[in-house]
């Protein structure tokens, strides 16, 4: 490792060890919470600054992968330094990838995300370390909440991180319950440099693309920061008589001062899919059938899933000594979804004859997310601390409106040739009301000796989690339910050189409580929050330009069931996943980058109502993956690059007893990006062919046993800086 890496991790590490300057922009603030980057002290002009404007860790090697990301509560971390499994994606890589989405960003190369590969579904859809990550736990600058509920377009995004494993003690409980891991979506600033950049994007299913990216700094020293986004996308998707739409504005704005910084993010995006993809299931009996072509729409054309969201968020920093800081944030944020179309399907026979349910759904929710605390650095002997203390604060209402199943709007069709009915009139009456607040309170310290090459955090948050429900009609509370948990956390780093790290953490995840079904003998009883426990051990190797990380970790989630003989609903079960990870990335030779890795997880049923199933491999999630994507920059053609991505997958069961199960499948990317100069302007070409070889195959959807995984697609771009 370089003398200037050396000194780049250890300032992420030691956000609070040199003396805070006082000077506007010497500080560079970070995003998230807590994140500090403190920089040397320098001699500046008097007004025109320097350095860069940084608002995140800079890029590894590469320039697909950033060097550290946000670690909760603890603030930013190098990758070497963070003692907990971690990936951050750069704008770059997401430009290049030309992605519409978070899953095709990071389940693209990452053997621990899995994505069943569907494409136009009403909700992306993805799992980390064989737990589905619920789409509203995404956090957005560090605020649960804040960002898309379904779909999130990743254009107004610096970086994107992915924390493995449950993060209660770092972020608080998420609000939808995942444990499988957490995503923070990192808004883009505006740097020192003027930016003007225009991207026109196009496939030959007819869609055309528009993204807009400007930044500007302004002041005497250059504190006032703008950063706004624009995308449009409209046109035919990729699966015959599917249109997808998009409309996103985003406004980033920030202030530097002498030892206060300050945040302003706003946003406004509109999704909607025309013919939206939606799952089958299969009468009792019949196995899986015969993938379909890979472009067949099993659902009606005119079906549509629309989703508006925006937010606002505003975030602080106060230097209150020179060694301690304060921050808080705040935002809102509102979702509006409507569906219409088919809700389920029953495949009847070995045939095809397939059976769809119409329904009408609609739902508008209500958020606020807040967040506090403050960080000091202090030493006592020979042990340095990092102490933070953190408060969190999370509410939503949600108002539910539809119809499970629309009379007389059913259709009989076939999967292999499905035709269709006319639409059906959208009617929406209400359905339920209900409210969710979270409210925590963390404390963690991290302790580092034998110049930070031992580091131990200790830490535990308290959490509290209120739910009611309303009457429709009257709005009259119908029930609630208050519970508190404490979840705990340790992790341990040793830096055995400054190339090698050995970390090892035991963390806990915390969801809502189930509530018993109607059908159970205990109807309505709730049962408190229920806690997730990982235990993992890793290596981590970073050669300047090459990094590799390799873990084994075990999670454990409770899970519900009713008992078969008493009809009792309990959450007395388990599902335990064991996994392995080997995960790469970077540069290994001048010209060449690489990313991917191995998985192997076993995501088991542990402890089931009377033995049933028990033992069995958990539904909708593959035992290996492996991914690989490889880059090269040619020097027979200056600015010449060209590229390949392979995605192995094995088996998924997609029925609790292992009975049933979809194939496995490998499916190979290509792309190719050419940087060149349009009068003196730089100009980026790109190219892309997803799912080269139109591999027809079946996933597991949400809600669903089988949807069609994406066909081949093709996507150009072209981006002009002016």
């Amino acid at each position: 490792m370089s003398k200037q890496r050396q000194s780049q991790a250890k300032a992420r590490l030691r956000p609070l060890s040199p003396p805070l300057p006082r000077r506007p922009l010497i500080v560079l603030l970070g995003l998230s919470a807590g994140c500090v980057m403190a920089a040397d002290e320098v001699t500046l002009p008097e007004v025109k600054v320097q350095a860069p404007v940084v608002a995140t860790s800079p890029a590894y090697a590469g320039g697909q992968i950033a060097s550290g990301s946000r670690v909760g509560m603890l603030g930013y971390r190098d990758f070497i330094e963070t003692p907990f499994s971690t990936i951050s994606y750069t704008d770059s890589y997401v430009a290049d990838r030309q992605a519409k989405d978070i899953t095709s960003v990071i389940a693209a190369t990452d053997p621990s995300v899995f994505s069943n590969g569907v494409t136009g579904a009403w909700s992306e859809n993805y799992a980390i370390r064989g737990f589905s990550t619920s789409t509203g736990d995404a956090m957005l600058g560090g605020l649960y909440g804040m960002a898309p509920y379904y779909r999130t377009s990743p254009e107004m995004f610096e970086r994107i991180e992915v924390f493995k494993g449950p993060s209660a003690l770092l972020n608080g409980m998420p609000p939808g319950g995942s444990v499988g891991g957490t995503v923070n979506l990192v808004p883009k600033r505006a740097a020192t440099e003027p930016l003007t950049r225009l991207t026109v994007s196009y496939t030959p299913s007819q869609q055309w693309g528009s993204h807009l990216d400007v930044g500007r700094r302004f002041g005497e020293a250059q504190q006032f920061g703008v950063r706004f986004n624009a995308a449009l996308r409209d046109g035919e998707g990729g699966v015959k008589g599917q249109a997808a739409g998009l409309k996103l504005a985003a406004l980033g704005l920030d202030w530097h001062g002498d030892g206060a910084r300050v945040l302003l993010d706003l946003y406004n995006a509109e999704d909607r899919v025309d013919g939206p993809v939606r799952g089958i299931n299969l009468a009792a009996g019949l196995g899986v059938p015969a993938a379909p072509a890979p472009d067949t729409l099993l659902n009606p054309p005119w079906a549509v899933v629309e989703n508006h969201d925006k937010g606002v968020m505003l975030r602080g920093e106060l230097d209150l000594a020179r060694q301690t800081r304060a921050y808080a944030a705040v935002g809102i944020s509102k979702t509006r979804y409507q569906y219409n179309g088919a809700t389920s399907a029953l495949l009847l026979d070995t045939a095809g004859t397939l059976r769809t349910t119409i329904g009408q759904l609609q739902f508008e929710l209500d958020k606020k997310s807040a967040e506090a605390g403050v960080r000091t650095r202090l030493s006592t002997g020979q042990v340095s601390h990092q102490l933070t203390l953190n408060a969190t604060y999370y509410e939503h209402q949600q108002d539910d409106y539809g119809r499970r199943s629309v009379p007389g709007a059913d259709w009989v069709t076939n999967l292999y040739h499905p035709t269709w009915g006319a639409a059906a009139g959208f009617v929406a009456p209400p359905i339920a009301r209900s409210a969710l607040r979270l409210r925590s309170i963390g404390l963690a310290d991290t302790l580092s000796l034998a110049d930070d090459r031992i580091q131990l955090t200790l830490g535990a948050r308290r959490q509290q989690v209120i739910s009611d429900s309303f009457n429709v009609n009257t709005g009259a509370l119908s029930s609630h339910y208050a519970a508190s948990a404490t979840t705990p956390g340790m992790a341990l780093l040793v830096k055995v050189s400054d190339q090698v790290s050995l970390y090892a953490n035991r963390i806990e995840g915390l969801g809502q409580g189930a509530t018993a079904p109607l059908t159970a003998a205990n109807a309505g009883e709730v049962f408190a929050p229920y806690k997730t426990r990982q235990t993992e051990v890793g290596l981590k190797y970073d050669h300047g330009s090459f990094a590799h990380t390799l873990s084994v970790y075990r999670i454990e989630r409770p899970s519900s069931y009713t008992d078969p003989v008493s009809n009792v609903f309990s959450f007395g079960g388990e599902q335990r996943n064991q996994g392995v990870e080997w995960n790469l990335f970077g540069q290994p030779l001048h010209g060449l980058r690489v990313m991917g890795g191995l998985a192997y997880v076993n995501p088991k049923l542990s402890r089931t109502a009377g033995g049933v199933n028990q033992g069995k491999q958990a539904t909708g999630v593959a035992k290996h993956q492996a991914k690989l994507g490889v880059e090269h920059d040619l020097d027979a053609v200056a600015g010449l690059t060209i590229g390949a991505n392979a995605t192995a997958v094995w088996r998924q069961y997609i029925s609790a007893d292992n009975r049933l199960y979809v194939g496995g499948r490998t499916l190979f990317d290509l792309s190719t990006r050419y940087v060149t100069k349009l009068d003196g302007k730089p100009l980026i070409l790109r190219a892309m062919v997803n799912n080269v070889t139109n591999k027809a195959y079946w996933g597991m959807p949400q809600l669903s046993s089988l949807a069609l995984g994406a066909p081949r697609t093709f996507s150009f771009s072209a981006s002009l800086e002016m």
